[in-house]
């Protein structure tokens, strides 16, 4: 049973679950509410069990079932008496978005929308192990560990301003590539510039509509705009270390006395070698997945380039999901350093704070909330009730309703893609398969979810963006 704080605010009362330390709070509205399974508010409940945690174990809109915590869960820990754990971080570590803008307006670039995208298809390879057209050595895939974007920019992936625009400029400080095992390191040496399957795609959109001018104009978009949109993450490497640090934490569990009621949330307390080590295989893939971005980036501008010889792609933002971050947060009117976990999470912070560029400092942080193919994706701004509510936090897409294999029993990929067609969308992927899968039917209304954290005050909506053309893996 849970309580209605308001009409967008939802607590899970801490006798949920035995051994509650603070209660849970599910920033959703009622009608959502009504698609989140049982076992995701479950979730909730057990991560507001894991010692150290502060205020509130809480969930976005888009929430639904993950690994440990909810896939939409956000957690805060002290540094005194706190933890860390995979689990509220994810497998795919760092799995972010960023967007670039154009200066082209999309009635000049649909007459070559199939070229765009069959040559972004083509150049920047996707799917399950894809392998990258990339050869880079064990010097620089330490690099990418430890520097993430900066050495691709190095590397001559990119300009200085990319940075500028990255969540922590590209690079999380602390990355340890001796806590990389081989088995990751083989894992995601190949993979360096590949876009991943399942939900990460690449997207022409056109900007739909505007919504706040100002907002608007400071971030650089309008009306009639050509974006582009990267989904995508770590990769095989991600995977491999957050699967190796789970067997370290999961026996840290029984060495320090933890008493947990969900074995998927292993986790060490902070200040020991178990934590630090995983904090720093955790950053070196959260580095290599913005170093990744930073390659796929660079060949999407090739391609544009093919067919608009002067044309610019400046990013507006790139943000990271699927991360655990040192911040310093107000708690009970004083400054404190918290371990931040997002999973499946987006940081949206609000006016003022330094980690922001500068150019977007005075406003706060673009919030980008991808939609699915068929459905639009939309750009917020981070504002100062996400500092109040939500350490700084806020959704990062739909949310799943569907499971992938419920998806392909109802779907065919090849009426997916036909739809999609016929709506004046080019698609391509690797398989029916895949389209099936991520079918937009199979998520949440992303205008819905969006609406949600616009209505808390949240993350304000700037700009909505729709599919032009996609490619999946």
């Amino acid at each position: 049973m849970m309580n209605k704080v308001d009409d967008y605010i939802f607590e899970v009362p801490m006798g949920h679950q035995k051994g509650m330390l603070v209660p849970g709070r599910i920033f959703i509205s009622e009608k959502l509410l009504e698609q989140v399974e049982p076992g995701t508010i479950d979730q909730v409940a057990n991560v507001a069990t894991l010692p150290g945690i502060v205020n509130y174990s809480m969930a976005m809109p888009d929430a639904h079932l993950g690994y440990g915590f909810p896939i939409g869960g956000v957690a805060a820990f002290r540094e005194e008496g706190g933890v860390i754990s995979p689990g509220g971080v994810g497998f795919d570590i760092n799995c972010g978005v960023r967007m670039l803008r154009t200066d082209l307006r999309a009635k000049d670039v649909v007459p070559m929308i199939s070229n765009l995208v069959e040559d972004l298809f083509h150049d920047v390879p996707s799917g399950v192990g894809a392998k990258g057209r990339l050869r880079v050595s064990e010097h620089e895939l330490d690099e990418a560990f430890t520097r993430g974007a900066a050495w691709a920019v190095e590397a001559g992936f990119g300009v200085d301003e990319d940075l500028e625009h990255c969540e922590e400029n590209g690079q999380i400080e602390g990355a340890k590539t001796d806590h990389v095992s081989l088995k990751a390191r083989k894992r995601g040496r190949p993979q360096l510039g590949t876009l991943g399957s399942g939900n990460h795609f690449l997207e022409i959109q056109r900007v739909d509509k505007i919504f706040d001018e100002r907002l608007a104009e400071r971030f650089g978009l309008f009306e009639g705009q050509v974006t582009v949109m990267i989904h995508c993450g770590s990769r095989g490497a991600g995977h491999q270390i957050c699967t190796d640090h789970l067997q370290v934490l999961s026996k840290a569990v029984r060495k320090y006395g933890i008493d947990l009621p969900d074995k998927q949330l292993a986790c060490a307390p902070l200040g020991t070698p178990e934590a630090e080590n995983y904090f720093g295989a955790m950053a070196a893939a959260a580095n290599y997945a913005w170093a990744n971005r930073q390659i796929i980036s660079a060949w999407t501008r090739e391609v544009f380039e093919r067919y608009f010889a002067d044309a610019r792609l400046d990013l507006v933002y790139d943000v990271a999901h699927n991360v655990a971050k040192v911040e310093e947060h107000s708690v009970d009117g004083s400054k404190e350093r918290l371990y931040v976990h997002r999973k499946g999470a987006t940081r949206a912070f609000g006016p003022g704070r330094p980690e922001i560029p500068e150019a977007y400092r005075e406003v706060g942080q673009p919030v980008l909330i991808p939609g699915s193919m068929g459905t639009p994706s939309y750009v917020l701004c981070g504002s100062e009730g996400a500092m109040r509510l939500t350490f700084g936090s806020a959704c990062h897409g739909a949310g799943r309703i569907m499971s992938r294999t419920q998806a392909k029993k109802t779907y065919a990929g090849t009426e997916v893609k036909d739809v999609l067609s016929r709506r004046g969308i080019k698609v391509m992927a690797t398989s029916p398969k895949m389209l099936a899968e991520e079918a937009p039917e199979v998520y949440k209304p992303s205008d819905e979810v969006v609406d949600v954290v616009h209505h808390l005050d949240i993350a304000r909506k700037v700009a909505r963006v729709v599919p032009l053309g996609v490619t999946k893996g």
